[in-house]
């Protein structure tokens, strides 16, 4: 029997999922709260196997902040958090909060008894698009960990900044007061190490880079 704490400032919320917990017979609500305080305080007292709750709760003590504290308090417990917000900033402070686990509210019930039962196992638990945003977040944290501008050289670096504004080579030349075949040859060596074969990429790179004064 999985013992579940209810912390949500709607009262027909609820009594919407006190009902639906409840037909499940491996779940029981064994309290509610209807903010983060009165949540702490019962969290404490009845000792649930998990927490669901409500991110925004404008009166009293939010989602976030109750989640911070109960989990210094009690650090065993599972804290999963119901949010209408569909949105990675509210994912990311959540998790940092100490929550188990995100779902929406409009989360069919089935996903919402799987996140329960996957989180008082002691398991992560994030709707579909959240862990699809959580892996390009990780995937975009590798691919700029993974940056090679600072194997350029000062002079490539000039040659870089030169191309993305549109300078020809010649004119490069003359900027710099080196010949053509040099610049050509640094031209080469930057793309190289940035791995990009046309000019489109290191334009974009460029930006990106803020080398032009501005970035995207």
């Amino acid at each position: 029997m999985i013992k579940i704490l209810l912390v949500d400032d709607h009262a027909v919320v609820r009594m919407g999922l006190t009902m639906l917990l409840n037909s499940n017979p491996e779940m029981q609500v064994i309290g509610e709260a209807s903010e983060g305080n009165e949540g702490i305080k019962k969290a404490m007292k009845l000792k649930p196997d998990v927490v669901v709750m409500d991110l925004s709760m404008p009166h009293g003590k939010d989602g976030l902040s109750a989640t911070s504290e109960l989990k210094k308090l009690m650090p065993n417990v599972n804290i999963l958090i119901l949010t209408m917000h569909d949105d990675e900033e509210y994912l990311f402070r959540a998790i940092q909060a100490g929550a188990s686990g995100c779902i929406l509210k409009s989360a069919p019930h089935d996903e919402l008894m799987s996140a329960i039962e996957s989180v008082s196992l002691g398991n992560a638990y994030l709707h579909p698009a959240a862990t699809k945003r959580l892996m390009e977040e990780y995937l975009g944290s590798i691919k700029d960990s993974q940056d090679t501008y600072h194997l350029l050289s000062e002079r490539e670096k000039e040659v870089l900044t030169l191309v993305a504004k549109g300078y020809a080579n010649k004119e490069i030349a003359e900027q710099l007061v080196i010949s053509v075949k040099t610049v050509e040859t640094h031209k080469g060596n930057l793309m190289e190490k940035l791995q990009m074969k046309t000019r489109p990429e290191l334009v974009e790179y460029a930006v990106k880079k803020g080398l032009l004064g501005y970035g995207i």
